[in-house]
């Protein structure tokens, strides 16, 4: 089958598409699907350049999330059956087929595409996560999104304007446009203002009741800052820019606020409860027409490297997929 292989560590430059990936069989409790579209995420950046925690090896097949029709059943198999559209998470799904734990993947809602799909696990449940069970996000409080025109960020924004908070967003200014159309009440260009201050001018000086980090590097250091001492809440769900600390000196005298580390897969695998709460609470959001069927830039899967290239950028908004 075509596929997506990184042949080094040295960025996505080094991605070469081939055509000699034998097609993965389905082994016990898997589902073998053939791909719709696969979701192009930072972490694949990252791992290109072997700075994601636990990524693979060169050479290897690129990508993690996909959504496609299923059409081999593994043993062991029986809530899921042949022909079912379904969007999951495994390595290797930028490719034509991929395998994925049949009990990890949810059914492509009735209505979408498979392009529209990809999102619907990683960015909408990391955003959920991150605003919610451990952000705590209530009515009336202020929250600040970092950026906000990527696939988080952007279910973010819709998602924290839905449960009645002040919606401080950055994005570079030529993303303004689109953070706002999502629901921001402020948006601010990360690149020319100091966001720690403009948000304590936009907050009366209280500063955020919730940050959602998924910069890092020199940003990190603003959330902290921009967070309302004592109460305020900064949930780490990214490190795109790079690795940042804080010492236990600053957190008790510099910065006293919750620090809170997110990832999703971690989430589901050791808060079950918790993520199936995510999921219901998703289905509800979809019904509410909050959570509506993905609008993302669609790539041919030989131009896979453009997109990530793209994404590791910051020239791109919204979510990326691949179309084998």
């Amino acid at each position: 089958m075509r596929a997506l292989r990184q042949t080094t560590l040295n960025g996505p430059q080094d991605m070469r598409l081939v055509t000699d990936v034998p097609v993965p069989a389905p082994g016990p409790g898997e589902v073998l699907i053939r791909v719709g579209a696969a979701g192009v995420n930072f972490a694949d950046v990252m791992q290109t350049r072997g700075t994601y925690h636990g990524g693979p090896l060169a050479p290897y097949v690129a990508g993690f999330e996909a959504a496609g029709e299923v059409v081999a059943l593994g043993q062991g198999v029986t809530d899921l059956t042949l022909g079912d559209h379904v969007i999951g998470t495994g390595p290797g799904a930028f490719a034509e087929y991929l395998a994925l734990p049949a009990a990890g993947v949810t059914r492509v809602p009735v209505g979408w595409t498979d392009e529209q799909a990809p999102g619907l696990i990683l960015n909408w449940a990391t955003a959920l996560a991150a605003l919610r069970p451990l952000g705590r996000l209530a009515a009336g409080e202020t929250v600040l999104i970092h950026a906000a025109a990527g696939g988080v960020g952007q279910a973010a924004v819709r998602m924290a304007r839905h449960y009645g908070a002040t919606v401080i967003a950055t994005a570079s200014a030529g993303k303004h446009d689109t953070v706002r159309a999502a629901g921001a009440h402020h948006v601010v260009d990360y690149r020319e203002a100091d966001v720690a201050a403009e948000v304590l001018r936009l907050t009366d000086g209280r500063g955020a009741d919730l940050v959602l980090e998924s910069v890092g590097g020199a940003t990190f250091r603003a959330s902290l800052a921009a967070a309302r001492r004592v109460t305020g809440r900064v949930v780490v769900y990214g490190v795109a820019g790079g690795e940042a600390t804080v010492s236990n000196w600053e957190l008790n005298f510099t910065h006293q606020i919750h620090l809170i580390g997110l990832h999703i897969g971690v989430l589901a695998q050791h808060a079950p409860a918790v993520f199936a709460e995510l999921t219901a609470e998703m289905s509800a959001l979809m019904a509410a027409g909050v959570l509506t069927p993905g609008r993302p830039t669609v790539y041919d899967l030989a131009d896979g490297p453009e997109a990530l290239a793209a994404l590791e950028a910051r020239a791109t908004v919204g979510k990326l997929v691949l179309r084998p």
